[in-house]
């Protein structure tokens, strides 16, 4: 596994190296000595799937409030997606600031999202599937989240006029949250 380090200090993005022979390849996604090394969470007691059917549905973007803030493992499966990470972290001089990274099954990357962190994506074709490996459990009463078409954010969703859940167009904007 390659470890690359983000614009927004904390996040990574991490490229699995994939053997290949006639039959496919082999893809390691976790190693729990490897992620120790870099000082990483190692303990996932969730993980998530999530399909979405139509090229453009947009999900999120999403967080857990304290004192359960989720440390997120994120891979798309099957599919293409734009995925976006904004920084809700106050007092870092990148507060507000959003990364994008495609994942795709072909391309196998995967991003550690650590707490403080938003996380929504928008399927950039028919049939995604994303997991996530999750550091807590859910919490109903800490979910939380930040409108995906913020203008203050200022995200460069791909596809125009995105499906979106009524959650999560009634999110808040960043200048709202508590």
């Amino acid at each position: 596994m390659i470890f690359h380090e983000t614009d927004l200090a904390g996040l990574l993005m991490i490229e699995p190296k994939a053997p290949t022979d006639s039959r496919g390849y082999f893809l390691r996604t976790y190693c729990e000595e490897t992620f120790a090394a870099h000082s990483l969470n190692t303990t996932w007691p969730q993980t998530n799937l999530s399909y979405t059917a139509r090229r453009g549905t947009l999900r999120g973007l999403h967080f857990q409030l304290d004192p359960a803030p989720e440390i997120k493992l994120i891979q798309c499966m099957t599919g293409r997606i734009l995925d976006v990470i904004v920084d809700l972290r106050k007092g870092f001089s990148t507060y507000g600031k959003s990364v994008s990274f495609e994942l795709s099954e072909e391309n196998h990357r995967m991003l550690y999202v650590p707490g403080g962190f938003a996380h929504g994506f928008q399927c950039l074709e028919d049939d995604c599937r994303v997991s996530y490996m999750m550091s807590d459990s859910y919490v109903p009463g800490l979910a939380a989240g930040v409108r995906w078409n913020d203008p203050d954010l200022a995200i460069e969703w791909p596809i125009a006029d995105p499906h979106v859940s009524q959650r999560d167009a009634e999110l808040p904007l960043l200048s709202e949250l508590q």
